[in-house]
């Protein structure tokens, strides 16, 4: 349904979490039309007629009361069916920290109002010399997992990329620890989702999904000493 709208699925979770959006809205159009259906149906079958007299209705009969009990208990099952999905999605997505031999990590510090990207260099180890800090600006490669560190300078921020239905609140004082791997090359919208001052909306950043050739490419020509090594020269 999220492609229908145009939103890209940029993650290898994105279509899990696009599936609980799915479940929900087809659940809860389907009783809507169907609510509406009956609506309509007991206005025309019991509408006002000529010599027919007026009925109170008690709701006491057990022939009453169904209408009642039965979508009463359809309902719990399908909250106990979008449950489940939404807390096995939440298992993977929040609790689950998967690890691979090439795993990539990357520090996401937050600011009133920018962000500041801090890459692994060509050594694939933060804080080391050859690290690549950018502003506003971060790089991965397609089809490889990644852990993400998130800190804040000042204030709650939340870091958003709509394209891998990717949200996590940034807490002061607290390093926030979460994953992705991204399935889809491109550039795509990085979002602050918290309100965090009179510069938030001008707080964007992107995110490059690189090939495994573009982004060796990118890491080799933006490491700290690949520029150190040009400015001296």
């Amino acid at each position: 349904m999220m492609e229908w709208l145009g939103l890209v699925s940029a993650s290898t979770y994105a279509k899990d979490i696009d599936f609980v959006f799915d479940l929900i809205l087809w659940i809860t159009m389907s009783w809507l039309l169907l609510a509406e259906a009956v609506f309509f149906y007991l206005i025309l079958r019991f509408r006002k007629k000529a010599g027919v007299p007026g009925q109170y209705i008690t709701g006491e009969l057990k022939s009453e009361k169904r209408w009642i009990t039965i979508p009463h208990f359809a309902v719990l099952l399908f909250d106990i069916a979008i449950l489940f999905f939404a807390v096995k999605v939440w298992y993977n997505v929040k609790q689950n920290l998967p690890d691979a031999p090439d795993r990539q990590t990357v520090r996401v510090v937050a600011q009133q109002w920018a962000w500041t990207f801090v890459h692994a260099g060509p050594d694939g180890k933060l804080d080391t010399p050859d690290d690549i800090i950018k502003v506003n600006e971060m790089h991965v490669e397609v089809d490889k997992l990644y852990h993400f560190q998130l800190e804040s300078k000042d204030v709650i921020h939340s870091f958003s990329v709509p394209v891998f239905r990717l949200k996590q609140d940034i807490i002061p004082g607290r390093v926030i620890t979460g994953w992705f791997t991204p399935i889809k090359t491109g550039s795509f919208d990085i979002q602050c989702t918290e309100i965090c001052g009179i510069g938030h909306a001008l707080m964007p950043g992107r995110i490059t999904i690189e090939t495994p050739e573009q982004h060796a490419a990118w890491v080799a020509e933006n490491s700290t000493l690949a520029v150190a090594s040009a400015t001296v020269r």
